[in-house]
């Protein structure tokens, strides 16, 4: 049986190259002068990692300045596992170290960090070289989530770590200078899969659904949809207090949208949701128990959703906001936990635009599988959706690095790149 993680648009590329001045078609803005970076797993020549979560991570960047491209490079982040071999979990427990750094990236306080949920952050240089691991002067002693939050107003970086065994889910806070100034256990039943969370003004936004881990159900990754464990969305006020767990029904989601309080300071959470027996499919397929042939690589099946919380009823209300298959929501981030009007998300060949005011909808097609559309605001930008939406599309064996006009999604340039770039996670846009 052919195992979808190896195969078709999943299937990992076997070395690092580098190229240098990429055809551009269209017109670059000048102000776009950074590197894009995109993470995502990419197991060496040879090696089947068991799971599409489970390869190593792989950095593609490509380097645009004043209206060019001037190069395109992959790296392998040089993790423990990669270089070492060595195991996450082993007889004298858990090295955090020994991790894949394959889910995203980000800066803050100008480093920048490769990002895996079940392991410390990975520094790496602007042009890609792995420094090594991170835990903040001996401060960080849990894993990183690879979806931290920074708040746009504070500066600061707030995540989180999920365990095996307990502590199961701890809650740290950077400051904007890069110092880990809080850490506290936010308690929960189990060990689940917690990919990502939400900030608001004044509250965390935990999602503790029923996607559990077991060693037992054995090797590769033993998560699991476990509706015994009930579905639970938390509120743990960001001054200090109690969380207030609301029951939900039976779902699950890796990637939040965004969440803010209302006029009536009700929290308004917005995530790509999946129904169990969806999520149930979606697992067997990446976890190379489906065949192959089962499945369109990258085709994804969760749905735009929504939840209204009230802390002071302890009431909550769920309801579906579109019926297409949608993934990985992107946002303005100045807008990040204050609400936003526009989210972007990425669908079958083509990246969605959300305007949550006017309830409409409106679609790029980009003529190939589409990565997660990474939002650039304009330089001195009022309208919270002037800039460009930047994403990988891949069609076949060519790959391109699309800019469109976040407006109106129209396309404004594209790269070509020298390679077919695997789908994988997520990126970001790191300006000069």
């Amino acid at each position: 049986m052919e195992k979808a993680y190896l195969t078709g648009n999943l299937a990992p590329v076997p070395d690092e190259i580098d190229a240098y001045d990429l055809p551009v078609e269209g017109a670059l803005p000048p102000e776009l002068t950074g590197r894009y970076f995109r993470n995502g797993p990419n197991p060496r020549p040879g090696e089947d990692p068991g799971h599409w979560f489970g390869g190593h991570g792989m950095l593609h960047g490509i380097r645009l300045r004043d209206g060019r491209a001037e190069w395109y490079r992959n790296r392998w982040v040089k993790t423990k596992a990669f270089t070492d071999g060595a195991d996450l979990v082993g007889e004298k427990g858990v090295d955090l170290a020994a991790t894949q750094a394959n889910t995203s990236v980000i800066r803050h306080d100008g480093r920048i960090f490769a990002l895996i949920e079940v392991g410390l952050p990975y520094e790496m240089t602007p042009e890609l070289d792995t420094v090594g691991p991170v835990d903040f002067q001996g401060k960080l002693a849990t894993a990183m989530t690879a979806h931290p939050k920074q708040d746009p107003i504070t500066g600061e970086l707030h995540f989180f770590g999920y365990g095996f065994f307990p502590p199961f889910l701890t809650y740290h806070r950077l400051s904007a200078g890069g110092e880990l100034v809080e850490t506290k256990e936010i308690e929960v039943p189990g060990a689940t899969m917690m990919h990502d969370f939400a900030i608001t003004e004044n509250y965390l936004v935990w999602l503790d659904l029923p996607v559990t881990f077991d060693l037992e159900r054995g090797a590769g990754m033993p998560y699991a949809f476990d509706e015994g464990y009930g579905a639970r969305i938390g509120l743990t006020p960001r001054a200090g207090g109690v969380t207030r767990w609301f029951d939900v029904d039976p779902c699950y989601a890796f990637h939040v949208g965004n969440a803010w309080e209302d006029a009536e300071g009700r929290v308004v959470l917005t995530a790509a949701r999946y129904t169990p027996k969806v999520f149930a499919d979606l697992w067997e397929h990446i976890s190379g128990r489906a065949d192959a042939a089962r499945h369109a690589a990258g085709t994804v099946s969760a749905s735009l959703y929504s939840w209204t919380l009230d802390p002071a009823t302890g009431k909550v209300s769920e309801e579906p906001l579109d019926d297409r298959d949608v993934e990985f929501p992107t946002l303005n981030e100045q807008r990040l936990g204050l609400g936003s009007r526009y989210l972007y998300t990425v669908g079958d060949r083509q990246i969605v635009k959300y305007d949550h005011q006017s309830g409409a909808a409106s679609a790029l097609a980009t003529g190939g599988a589409t990565g997660e559309a990474v939002f650039v605001p304009a330089e001195g930008a009022r309208a919270e959706d002037k800039g460009w939406l930047l994403s990988i599309v891949t069609s076949g064996e060519a790959s391109r690095l699309l800019v469109a006009d976040a407006r109106d999604l129209s396309e404004v340039a594209s790269v070509r790149l020298p390679r077919r770039v695997p789908a994988g996670f997520h990126g970001s846009w790191l300006e000069d």
